[in-house]
This record gives C-alpha cells, sequence and structure tokens, in this order.
C-alpha cells in the first residue's frame, strides 16, 4: 500500500480529499467540486480519477454512472505521506524537522503550550513501554 501512496501526485490528492469526504461519489460530483477550485477541464479531472483506480487507491464500482470510493484511509495517507516527507527532506529524523520549524516559525504561547502537552503526552507513552 505504500507504495501506492508514494507514487500519489498533488492533482491527485486533490481528487482523494474528495473521495474521503464524501463517497460513494461520481465522477460528475468529483469533476463539479474540482472545476470550481482548480483551472483544470473535465477530460484531465477523468484522467487524474482513472490513474487512482489504476494505482488501486480509489476503488470503482462499474453502476450506471460508476460511483469511486477510497481504497485507502484519509489517516493512513497522510502518515504515509509524512514519512516520506521526513525522510526525504531531513534524511528520517524528526528531531531535524522539529528543530528546523521552531527555529524558522513565530509560535503563539498557545501553540507552544500546545506543542508542550502533546511531548508530554509522548513522554507519558514512553513510560508505559
Amino acid at each position: 500500500m505504500s507504495e501506492n501512496m508514494s507514487r500519489i501526485s498533488d492533482a491527485e490528492w486533490k481528487v482523494m480529499e474528495i473521495a474521503w469526504r464524501q463517497h460513494p461519489i461520481t465522477a460528475a460530483e468529483i469533476i463539479e467540486e474540482l472545476i470550481v477550485k482548480t483551472d483544470w477541464n473535465r477530460k484531465t479531472i477523468h484522467t487524474l480519477i482513472r490513474r487512482l483506480v489504476q494505482k488501486e487507491v480509489l476503488g470503482i464500482e462499474k453502476e450506471n454512472p460508476y460511483v469511486y470510493y477510497p481504497l485507502i484511509g484519509e489517516e493512513f495517507c497522510k502518515k504515509e505521506e509524512t514519512k516520506s516527507f521526513l525522510e526525504k527532506v531531513y534524511n528520517g529524523s524528526l528531531q531535524l524537522l522539529m528543530a528546523n520549524f521552531l527555529k524558522n516559525e513565530n509560535l503563539s504561547k498557545n501553540e507552544i503550550k500546545e506543542l508542550k502537552k502533546l511531548l508530554d503526552e509522548c513522554d507519558d507513552r514512553g513510560d508505559e513501554k
């Protein structure tokens, strides 16, 4: 499954966001939503849908009209995308990512508080292992 995930383009991701939010869904419904949000034509969107079916990320029921549904969950895809990004940009180091992020972002006190809370939760889980 992760092999398929690494091949999903940014444009295909937009199709999947719609499919995760609303499924089963027809190609016409996907097109209707993407035409408003992008400058893509119908043929381009059909191509994206077809590619996702070929990659076995989007399923199809050959009814009239065809309906599509995700074969891979959104949370799983986000985890895979995160792993791929982390490996590609930071050689797999979460610490380097966080250090770079914290040095270069102006975080509010509330955001810092939330990050500390998340880190404390991770630390507590580590104590249980």
